[in-house]
């Protein structure tokens, strides 16, 4: 019988090729990690710090440099960062050089409760605590605030993030017992009366179109309440 060599040195040279892989594979795994690094994606306030991020990647209460590769469990390290409430996002990964690398997106603050307790509204619509590391200059939010149900005031704090003319001019936001809401002017001293949130696209038009007005006649400083509250309608009470 004829002999192939050439299929028997293909084969020979495939079952090298794997040896070799698995063999460096292996000692890839059993190789301590070589560094680490921590970016932040978004904003480049920081609110939480890469030192304590550093303090968060810690496994067995070892760094998670000094442990092997194969040991390493990134969805761990994933689940702890994700758990940190100053966090949105987290990703943590290996390179091919052996260094770990975490990707990590903050919570974005949109209003500040300051109330008995004092916190942040995120753009979700969640709790966040203050930061030590940075102040957000957001609209305050005061009254009568649960932390388990912020529904409401972040109904309106998210329509002033977003909205440009509010952003400028609204400072404050304030809920009564009723989550009836008044808001207050950075430069004016009258006093936004917007009642309950329903109908709130027409309430913010009648707002502005109020502004343009009183823009136009130099009249802001007749009056110390602006009542959205009706229908199609402002009603302003003159000092």
């Amino acid at each position: 019988m004829r002999v192939n060599w050439n299929y028997i040195k293909a084969i020979s040279l495939l079952a090298l090729v794997v040896f070799l892989y698995a063999f460096s594979s292996q000692k890839s795994m059993e190789r301590n990690l070589t560094g680490l690094t921590v970016n932040f994606i978004g904003d480049e306030n920081l609110y939480i710090t890469r030192q304590t991020v550093n303090k968060l990647l810690i496994q067995n209460e070892e760094g998670v440099t000094s442990v092997p590769k194969d040991i390493l469990d990134l969805n761990e390290l994933e689940s702890i960062l994700n758990s940190n409430p100053m966090i949105k996002s987290a990703e943590v990964y290996v390179t091919v050089n052996g260094e770990v690398k975490a990707e990590v997106e903050q919570r974005k603050p949109i209003a500040r409760v300051s109330t008995n307790a004092s916190f942040y509204i995120d753009d979700e619509g969640y709790y966040m605590p203050l930061s030590s590391n940075h102040s957000a200059r957001v609209p305050l939010v005061t009254g009568f605030i649960d932390k388990n149900k912020l529904e409401n005031v972040f109904k309106i704090a998210d329509r002033v993030y977003n909205d440009v003319f509010l952003k400028k001019h609204i400072i404050e936001i304030h809920q009564d017992k009723n989550e009836s809401i008044h808001l207050k002017t950075r430069v004016f001293d009258f006093e936004i009366i917007l009642g309950h949130l329903d109908n709130l696209d027409q309430k913010i038009n009648n707002l502005k179109a109020f502004y343009q007005k009183a823009k136009k006649d130099n009249t802001f400083n007749n009056y110390s309440k602006v009542n959205l509250k009706f229908n199609n309608q402002v009603v302003c009470t003159k000092k």
